[in-house]
Parts: structure tokens; sequence; C-alpha cells
């Protein structure tokens, strides 16, 4: 049995064992690390460590850390009313809203993990908030990050584009980005009508006031006000009807005032909560305007903030998401010994050999999409570009759509709980069983990836763009 293969058998043990037995992913993959790297890779512990993602450590601590502040002082509450305000309290516009902003960050040059760590911490605050699926909101925020992720001044877009040009490849800066945009966008569509997106349009509106007030009456008033308002989804007002006495009128987008909402007037502007929204928009400033590392700005300004309230600071240490940072930092430990010992290129090479060219072309899809799952999707991108220019060359293969679907592939499944983004998403989650989310992001990782790429096979590279 070749090295390679025994290290991809070691790697389904780590899961099958983690699955069964109810023991940290992670460790188990540090001890496979270990294992393979000093007994079969001839590695020395630099070696391993060599794999260990330091900066992702250092993300997810610091991320966590400041949205954990931001939770303990009130932070997220205001957020949430605000975004509520902000969309006349339509609660299922939420989701698209995020999905359009992390894009927005993405598309003019945010790398796409920085977005996604400035944003999801306060999506996944409103999903627990309203009761929105984390699966649906982490989801949209993470799509959304690579719908813009390929724009042609965006880190993907001037990436690949840059390794087309030097492997002078033929190649189309829209095609690229507008692939992407569509791809996830056609995704975020059916993970919102699967995930309880129908159920949050027939709820209406939320209403947030001063005072609980009850259902019916609240039906009239609006009604008579003019405004929209919602039932929290166990009462009859799904069908847009208010749940008053005969009086009540039925109008499609009239439905009723939560009582169960926390008024907006209960989250002041306290002295923390102004540090703190100052605090999220220097990170902002930082990481999109100075190009600074997102983790490192994040843990310095939430040094500063516990610094000043220590008492927050007490409680949010305790949140920081431990469990999930030792399953990410062992998986992705154990994938850079595979990395190091060679087995992502010996699997790479093995497909490009194959002498039809569109079967060459799928399954570089699939090992795209399966190993960007638990690694880097830019370091993915540029080694399986260059090993389909053989059969590109060819001409049987149109180049545009392959390299659009090589992209596609190894950026969309970044939702799995591996990736860096959906690590974010994972650990930003408050209120959550984060063994049910993380089995959740797991198995919409793994549907995604069996199925896009066979999609974006179909679609963008049998037609031969390019």
């Amino acid at each position: 049995m070749s090295p390679e293969l025994l290290s991809v058998l070691v790697l389904a043990v780590v899961f099958v064992i983690a699955t069964t037995r109810s023991v940290n992913m992670g460790a188990l993959a540090f001890a496979a690390a270990f294992g393979v790297g000093t007994l079969v890779a001839d590695l020395d512990a630099d070696g391993v460590f060599a794999g260990f993602p330091g900066d992702l450590f250092v993300v997810l601590v610091g991320v966590t850390y400041l949205f954990a502040l931001a939770r303990a002082n009130g932070t997220t509450d205001w957020l949430v009313h605000a975004a509520v305000r902000a969309v006349r309290g339509r609660v299922a516009l939420i989701p698209w809203v995020m999905f359009a902003l992390t894009g927005a960050l993405t598309a003019i040059g945010a790398v796409s993990p920085a977005a996604v760590a400035i944003v999801a911490p306060i999506a996944l605050s409103f999903a627990s908030r309203y009761g929105i699926s984390p699966l649906l909101m982490g989801a949209m925020v993470v799509h959304g990050a690579q719908a813009g992720g390929f724009s042609p001044i965006s880190i993907y877009g001037s990436i690949v584009n840059g390794i087309v040009e030097r492997e002078k490849l033929p190649g189309s800066e829209i095609t690229l980005f507008l692939a992407s945009l569509l791809a996830n966008l056609v995704i975020a569509a059916v993970v919102f009508a699967v995930c309880g997106g129908p159920k949050l349009w027939r709820q209406g509106a939320v209403v947030e006031t001063g005072t609980a007030v009850a259902k019916g009456d609240a039906a009239k008033g609006d009604a008579a006000k003019g405004d929209v308002g919602a039932d929290s989804g166990s009462g009859s007002g799904a069908g847009g009807s208010g749940t008053g006495g005969a009086g009540t009128r039925t109008a499609p987008a009239a439905t009723v005032t939560r009582t169960d909402a926390v008024p907006a007037a209960a989250v002041p502007l306290t002295a923390p909560v102004v540090a703190t929204l100052v605090c999220l928009v220097a990170l902002v400033v930082a990481v999109l305007g100075f190009d600074l590392d997102a983790g490192l700005t994040a843990i310095t300004l939430a040094v500063v903030l516990s610094t000043v309230w220590p008492d927050d600071s007490r409680r949010a240490v305790t949140e920081i998401a431990w469990p999930t940072i030792l399953l990410i930092c062992g998986v992705l430990t154990y994938v850079g010994v595979l990395d190091e010992m060679g087995t992502i290129t010996w699997a790479g090479e093995g497909v490009g050999g194959i002498g039809v060219p569109l079967l060459a072309a799928v399954l570089l899809c699939y090992i795209g999409a399966i190993v960007s799952a638990f690694a880097s999707s830019v370091g993915i991108m540029g080694a399986l570009i260059p090993l389909a220019v053989p059969f590109l060359a060819q001409g049987e293969i149109g180049a545009v759509g392959m390299v659009a679907a090589l992209a596609v592939s190894a950026t969309v499944v970044d939702v799995s709980p591996f990736s860096t983004n959906g690590a974010l998403v994972l650990a930003a989650a408050p209120d959550v069983d984060r063994e049910r989310f993380f089995r959740q992001l797991m198995a919409y990782g793994g549907i995604v990836v069996a199925a896009v790429p066979a999609v974006v096979w179909l679609v963008m590279v049998v037609p031969g763009w390019g």
C-alpha cells in the first residue's frame, strides 16, 4: 500500500471514530498527524506543526472573543434591532441582506474569511433572536461571500486570473465573476427555500414597540396605521390574517405584532455599546482599508474593551469556541501533513493522466471540492488549474468554462465546518447545540461537494465555453 493511500485511509478512520465514539475530531486528527507524519512520512515535529493553521487559530479566537464581548454588553442586541428597523420588520429579508453585504465586501477586495468574520457573528445573533435556522443564515453569509469573490478587483478573482495569464490560457474575467455569482445565488435561493425561508415570508414583519400588546389588538392597530406586523409563527398569521375577532379585516400584508419581541428601548446606547460599535467599525476599516489581519486586529480590540470593562471580559473568555477551534485546527494540521507527503498532488496527477478529457475535467472538479472543504481554496485552485493545462491544450475542453468550473467547485464548498468560512460560522453561532450545528454544516457541505461539481461541469465544461 502506498503512503498516500494509507494517509487517506487514516483520515477515513478518524471520521468514523469521531462519529461513532463522540471523540473530538480535532484531537483525533492531531494524533493521526503525529502518527502518520512520523511513521509514514518521516516528518519531525516541526514538519507536523508546519500544517498547523496559526492564522486561522488567531482569527477564530479573536473574532469569537470580540463578539462574545459584544453579546455580553448588549451590542449584538442593539445591532439586531437596528437591522429589524432597517428592513421595516421584514425578517425574511435579513438573510438576503447578509448575503448581499458579504458579497459586496468580497467584490470590492475583502478576503472571503475576513468578510465572513465581520458579518457572521451579527447574522447568527439575529438568527438566534428570531428563530431563523442557523444553517440558513450561515449558508447565506458564506455563499454571499463567494458570490462576490471573483470580481475582477477581488482577491480570488485577481489570483485566478493571474494563474490563467501565467499559464497562457484563454480567460474571461467577467465570465468567471458571473459564473460564481450566479452559482452561489442559485444555491442560496435553494437553501432559503428548503431551510424555512417561505415560512419567514408568510410571517410577514415584526413590529418592535416599547409595550407588548395583544395580538388581535395589534393587528387592528397596525391595520389602522398601515403598519405591517407578524406573528412569531405560533399563531394563525401565516396566511396574512389577523387573529382578532370578527371585526379584524384580512389583508395579504397585514399580520400581527410579536409579543415576545424585546423592545428597542431595552437596548440603550450605553458607553460599552458605543465603544464596541466603534471597535467593530475599526475592525472593518483595518481589514478592508489597511489589509490588516482580521484575527490579530479583533483580539487587540477585544483586549482594549476587556481592559476598560473587565466584568464583561470574564464571561466573554469562557464563550470563545475552544472545542470548535480544537476540531478545526486538528483536522487542518492533518491535511497539512497530507500536503507535505504529496497526497494531494498524487491524487491530482492521477486524474490529470486520464485519457478522456471530459472525465478528467469532472474528476478535477471533485478533487477541488473535496480538498477545498478541508484546505485553502486558493491553494487548491493554484494547484489544479496547472494540472488541467495538458488536456486544455488539446482543444477538446473550453478553457474559460473549465477554469470557472474549478473556481466554483473549489469555493462553493467553503460552508464546510472544516473550511475557514464554515469554521467562522460554526464558532460565531450563539445559543446553539454546537455538535448538532456541526453535523448540519458537515451534512450540507457533503451535499454541496456531491452535487455542485457535477452540475457546474455539466453547465460550464460540457458546452465548451472558451
